[in-house]
């Protein structure tokens, strides 16, 4: 309880404010999945192409928001990342044993594709993507479909510890120890805010509320809550300067 401002924090915890509707969890974390198939793209880049990997990506924030069950284990961005990730790889496993002509097809393909997308404003047909290629309609199909077989192999038989498609991009050590170092510096720098502010960015990065929701509970107008948070910002930037050297 805030007693200076009459105020349950309780009631604005996490668990109130955040619920595990599907739609809401693939909406709020449509960034998630591009920041992750262009981490996975920079090691694959000639393999697929980055739009390729966010098409697989959402599929798999999709599916991931329909399974997940909020029991307070884990964010579902946690969940989301290893699900979204692990369906990029497995279709670069699969897609790896295409050969070098098929995949030479498939961009080539690709550039026509986005090249007439830009033209005609949409998706192209068959009959428009056989006319650019100099093909007949049947014979697009059968080399655009010959792009797409895979073929499925032992996974002990591909793995390789020296393989960027294998490569575990979990922090190591070091990385977990400068984000606790970060966290207990931003923790101290919020502490020693006035209430006020502190409290404002509570409400805002953590539970998620927009600068109306917390004006109406702090009895203001958006228009202070902005200052405050401008405010409480550039106290932190200013406190925390050099937090590592």
């Amino acid at each position: 309880m805030d007693a200076r401002l009459g105020l349950d924090l309780a009631l604005y915890a996490p668990a109130r404010l955040v619920q595990t509707d599907p739609e809401r969890l693939v909406r709020t974390h449509l960034a998630l999945v591009r920041k992750i198939a262009w981490h996975v793209h920079a090691r694959v880049s000639t393999a697929i192409e980055i739009e390729d990997l966010v098409q697989i990506g959402m599929l798999a924030l999709v599916e991931a928001a329909r399974g997940f069950e909020d029991r307070g284990h884990a964010a579902f961005a946690t969940y989301a990342t290893v699900r979204v990730r692990g369906s990029m790889i497995d279709q670069l496993r699969k897609s790896a044993t295409l050969v070098r002509s098929a995949i030479r097809r498939r961009r080539e393909f690709g550039q026509v594709k986005s090249g007439l997308e830009g033209l005609l404003g949409r998706a192209p047909t068959d009959e428009e993507m056989a006319e650019k290629l100099e093909l007949t309609v049947a014979a697009f199909r059968i080399a655009n479909n010959a792009t797409q077989a895979v073929r499925y192999e032992s996974i002990d038989d591909v793995y390789s510890d020296h393989s960027e498609w294998f490569a575990d991009d979990a922090p190591d050590a070091f990385d977990n120890l400068a984000r606790a170092n970060l966290k207990r510096a931003i923790s101290n720098a919020v502490g020693d805010l006035p209430e006020r502010e502190a409290l404002v960015l509570q409400l805002y990065y953590v539970e998620e509320m927009n600068l109306e929701e917390i004006g109406q509970v702090l009895d203001v107008g958006a228009a202070r809550i902005c200052q405050i948070k401008k405010s409480a910002l550039g106290k932190l930037r200013a406190r925390l300067e050099g937090w590592d050297d």
